[in-house]
């Protein structure tokens, strides 16, 4: 975890493709309370120490997550991320199949399997299926692998690694998509890159960006970019 921005109601961090959120039945220590260990040795804060969790994501998912520091700041992101308005997150994947499309809008009705803990395109009508909307460009290519700009425009269960599937380009390393291998570090290849925002206190315009993986593949292919 690195911290990559803080101020007195948010903070937001880089998390790694092997931190959760928050709680599961793994038991492992997450996200949520290493930051707030973080805060209360920082601040030197006497006894226990407020934060709340605005969003999620995957597990073998890494990027930009933010947290609210204040029950003021929380309720209102939390509005934020509901309506995706005054919110903007983008994400960044390497994917093994380059696109047909250079860039596309991509609208699916999705389904999700609680058991499986995963997501089907399904057709229009089917039961408890919800729409899912994305766009995507292609920012880079290398011999094996390409990279899209992902932006959001709904929030469904493994949105965009189902879509992107659907089309014939899984993500590196999602085997549960499709991949044709793991990833060494057992992540995927998909990484929340950055979070643009109005901010819930005061409304200034925020925009956090987290560095890419530190491995060779992410170095390579995003060498021009940032």
């Amino acid at each position: 975890m690195t911290v990559l921005y803080e101020d007195n109601h948010i903070i937001a961090v880089n998390k790694t493709c092997n931190e959760i959120v928050q709680g599961d039945k793994t038991g492992d220590t997450p996200l949520s309370e290493i930051v707030k260990a973080y805060i209360k040795d920082k601040y030197n804060k006497p006894g226990e120490v407020f934060l709340g969790v605005t969003h999620r994501l995957d597990r073998p998912t890494s990027g930009v997550v933010l947290f609210a520091r204040t029950t003021k700041a929380l309720t209102r992101l939390n509005e934020m991320f509901k309506s995706h308005e005054k919110i903007q997150k983008t994400y960044w994947a390497i994917v093994q199949n380059a696109p047909k499309q250079p860039q596309a809008r991509l609208e699916n009705w999705l389904v999700r399997n609680e058991k499986q803990n995963k997501s089907y395109v399904a057709k229009l009508g089917t039961k408890d299926a919800k729409l899912a909307v994305l766009t995507y460009s292609t920012i880079a290519t290398s011999d094996n692998y390409t990279l899209l700009e992902i932006q959001l425009q709904t929030g469904r269960h493994h949105q965009i690694r189902c879509q992107l599937a659907a089309i014939g380009c899984p993500i590196k390393g999602d085997l549960k998509y499709g991949a044709k291998r793991s990833n060494p570090d057992g992540g995927i290849s998909l990484h929340a890159r950055k979070i643009a925002f109005i901010h819930p206190v005061s409304k200034q315009e925020i925009c956090i960006t987290a560095p890419v993986p530190n491995d060779k593949l992410w170095r390579a292919i995003t060498h021009d970019l940032v």
